[in-house]
């Protein structure tokens, strides 16, 4: 790659690329023609990213010291330029509210906000300096209606659409955007990811919930799509390549038929109403705990 050409391709560094949106997301952006820094935490899946040809770096969200290691790297390798970023790392950890201990919701909030927020802070000096860049976020439609035993992801990204919401109006006139991703149901290891997590901090400790429970893991164990309307993670890579190319990017991209039906009814329904919906929704079974006494 000569010099010139370096100069004039568009950078982007993406966390979360082992899988799924972020992997899919990478591999796209690349064949388009950007110049793209694919990261993840564990260093097999550093080893399979950069076997796919991505200019692949180990990065963890949730550790200071990796986000300078990787910044400082990926600053050495563009002359230190870098137009977008894309926060896309993250997990569920699932379980009823009442049964997440705090470190269970400190464990969440490291990598979903936390570590989201350092690594935008990492990049924002660079991006003022240049005067031009897009951060983008890969929120949810659980960002703006929640469901039930989903609390701790629930909560992280509310936090995290509060964030970006004021980080928005703070840049207004730099020449950069903070963007919202908000996908629905798509296809890809969080509900297995999400399985490991709940085993790992609600497991199998006394809880009244736990008839509701044994709904929710076999939900997370189907194989294939575990819901309504799901898409395929090419659909999240359509809305990232939107809001980089728009000239004046959306402050939300909603992606799949759930998000854009919840995003509505929320404003529309009366709030009980809307409850009984997500509750139908969730997948979970709820109305086996809730409401009765057992034994």
């Amino acid at each position: 790659m000569s010099q010139a050409v370096d100069v004039l391709q568009r950078k982007i560094l993406i966390s979360g690329c082992s899988s799924g949106i972020g992997y899919r997301t990478a591999l796209g952006l690349q064949a388009s023609g950007w110049r793209v820094f694919a990261t993840a935490r564990n260093a097999g899946d550093v080893t399979m990213l950069a076997g796919e040809g991505l200019e692949a770096l180990q990065l963890d969200v949730a550790d200071p010291a990796s986000i300078k290691r990787c910044m400082a790297e990926v600053l050495a390798r563009s002359n230190g330029k870098l137009d977008a970023l894309f926060n896309n790392a993250g997990f569920g950890v699932p379980g009823a509210v009442e049964d997440l201990s705090m470190d269970a919701m400190r464990h969440q909030f490291e990598t979903n906000v936390f570590g989201t927020l350092a690594l935008t802070n990492a990049v924002l000096p660079l991006m003022r300096a240049q005067g031009h860049g897009r951060i983008l976020f890969n929120s949810s439609v659980l960002g703006f209606a929640a469901m039930p035993y989903r609390g701790a992801y629930n909560a992280s990204k509310y936090a995290l659409e509060g964030l970006v919401d004021t980080l928005r109006q703070e840049l207004i006139g730099s020449g950069l955007h903070a963007i919202l991703i908000e996908p629905g149901p798509i296809t890809s290891r969080f509900r297995v990811n999400a399985q490991a997590q709940f085993e790992q901090w609600v497991g199998d400790a006394a809880s009244f919930h736990q008839p509701s429970y044994a709904a929710m893991r076999a939900r997370l164990a189907k194989v294939g799509p575990a819901a309504p309307f799901t898409l395929p993670p090419e659909a999240v890579l359509a809305a990232v390549e939107r809001a980089l190319a728009a000239r004046r990017p959306a402050a939300r991209y909603r992606v799949t038929v759930p998000t854009r039906a919840f995003w509505y009814l929320k404003r529309w329904l009366p709030t009980a109403l809307l409850d009984r919906i997500l509750l139908a929704a969730s997948g979970d079974e709820p109305g086996i705990s809730y409401g009765r006494k057992q034994g």
